[in-house]
């Protein structure tokens, strides 16, 4: 099977973890670990959203400003540029601090799916759009991330769910991932096995 594109999560995939959740709920005033951040915002009332999101937005822009790349991500996307596979970007993040992090590693995406773009992962909308974009099904597209919600939209769209267990709770998520992977060069390994079948 040829894999017809690559979908990649931003924080704690392509760039080193360094987004504190726990932290950032606490300054929300989010009691429950397991509440999702975006869907507590949601549900609170206008003056309180607008608080939270300027506690996300300074988290988020911080860790845009500090982000360092995980070890062999800029070669991976190199290779798969040099293969001609298209290279999606699916986050929870905003559009300008995912370009921001994307000019100042010199990241090359044939098309980014953020925040604000439609349903937030794990809604299956960003995986669908991004293989519309690119005209590929679902069903040959590897989506990656670190986060039960990145394989959920993989999941949930039909496409291959593949962990990179960067996360301190990967173990947890890994029952949902078709394959689990150490370190980003390791994905090449998993192309080049569905290629030979």
């Amino acid at each position: 099977m040829k894999v017809n594109a690559v979908i990649f999560d931003l924080d704690g995939t392509l760039t080193e973890p360094v987004l504190d959740f726990g932290k950032i709920r606490s300054e929300m005033g989010i009691d429950s670990e397991s509440e999702d951040i975006l869907t507590a915002m949601g549900a609170m009332d206008p003056i309180r959203q607008k608080q939270a999101q300027s506690v996300l937005a300074r988290h988020e822009r911080h860790a845009a400003q500090n982000s360092q790349l995980n070890d062999g991500a800029a070669e991976l996307l190199s290779e798969l540029r040099r293969r001609k596979i298209p290279i999606g970007l699916l986050t929870r993040n905003t559009r300008e601090n995912t370009l921001f992090v994307a000019q100042r590693h010199q990241l090359c995406f044939n098309a980014i799916v953020a925040r604000h773009d439609g349903p937030a992962k794990p809604n299956a909308y960003g995986v669908l759009e991004l293989c519309r974009q690119f005209n590929v099904t679902p069903a040959k597209t590897l989506v990656v991330g670190d986060f039960l919600h990145d394989l959920l939209s993989a999941q949930n769209a039909g496409a291959i769910a593949v962990l990179i267990k960067t996360h301190p709770k990967a173990k947890d998520y890994q029952a949902h991932a078709d394959y689990s992977i150490s370190q980003m060069s390791e994905l090449l390994d998993i192309i080049n096995e569905l290629e030979q079948n």
